[in-house]
């Protein structure tokens, strides 16, 4: 039985399968980790799910179908490339890791020739290979990206003119971009762009109203600002800078491709249009609230 599996185990890049196998199953356990510190992005990780499955799916390639190695190691390399930016960072690096080095074996293998037996490609290996594209559309479309466009409106209605909002630092936790919405307003529904997190502090936290048909405008001020529990932003328009060095601007119609956002999240120089927040307790140190001339 050890010389059948040694003998099938040479004529095929089995090492290589055997870390993309790895690399998809990484990065389907790390979601899954009493790790706190994970980002989710898109709804409930599925780019993780959808990658991973791809992996696995691609090693199962290159072990029974080593013809089209080639073929499974390029799409494979993309998905690895892509888990790094969808994925809580490819699984901490090490998932990005053993996708990269599995594509890199697969595509480098050379089978041994047989003596007196032209080398050939079955029928049946160009017919499955062309499944491997449609796992890694349906990865795709499981990313971010794709998986935003569904988040759910909001019934609770929103100023007309969403606030301006700036602060000098936006550390959320349990950070998800949920993507694209729509809140109700006097004049209409309002496009937004859906944050949701277990909990989030702001320091410096500015709003102001820029709705002048009251006649006056409301300037709200705190040292800092506490979100907790069920929190959702709905947002027009969010530019920060993610650790203080990549700066991006987020908008309903604009995410940023592809959207990285490191586990150990927070973001400074944060300015944004919110159109509403909720969340279940809400407090302020040093509020001060004060009204301006209306424009």
């Amino acid at each position: 039985m050890l010389l059948r599996f040694r003998a099938w185990r040479r004529t095929r890049p089995f090492w290589a399968g055997a870390l993309l196998v790895l690399s998809g199953a990484e990065l389907l356990v790390v979601p899954l980790s009493p790790v706190t510190v994970l980002v989710s992005l898109g709804l409930g990780g599925l780019a993780a799910l959808g990658i991973g499955l791809a992996l696995i799916a691609a090693g199962l390639f290159l072990w029974f179908l080593p013809s089209a190695r080639h073929y499974v190691s390029v799409n494979a390399l993309i998905l690895s490339v892509l888990s790094f930016a969808a994925t809580n960072l490819g699984g901490f690096l090490l998932g990005t890791g053993l996708g990269i080095a599995g594509s890199a074996m697969g595509f480098g293998w050379t089978p041994r020739e047989t003596p007196g037996r032209a080398p050939g490609r079955r029928p049946a290996d160009r017919a499955l290979a062309v499944v491997l594209p449609a796992l890694l559309v349906t990865a795709a479309t499981l990313s971010p990206g794709a998986a935003g466009r569904a988040a759910a409106s909001s019934a609770v209605p929103a100023a007309a003119a969403p606030p301006a909002v700036t602060a000098s630092r936006f550390a959320p936790r349990g950070f998800t971009l949920a993507g694209v919405g729509e809140v109700p307003t006097a004049r209409g529904p309002l496009r937004v762009l859906v944050l949701r997190m277990r909990a989030a502090s702001l320091s410096d936290y500015r709003l102001t109203t820029r709705d002048g048909t009251a006649g006056t405008q409301l300037a709200l001020a705190a040292r800092s600002l506490e979100l907790r529990g069920d929190v959702t932003l709905y947002l027009t328009r969010f530019r920060g800078c993610l650790e203080g060095i990549l700066c991006l601007t987020f908008s309903p119609d604009t995410l940023p491709v592809p959207p990285v956002v490191p586990p150990f999240v927070f973001m400074t120089d944060v300015r944004a249009e919110q159109a509403l927040v909720t969340a279940d307790v809400i407090r302020a140190d040093g509020l001060r609230l004060r009204a301006l001339p209306g424009v």
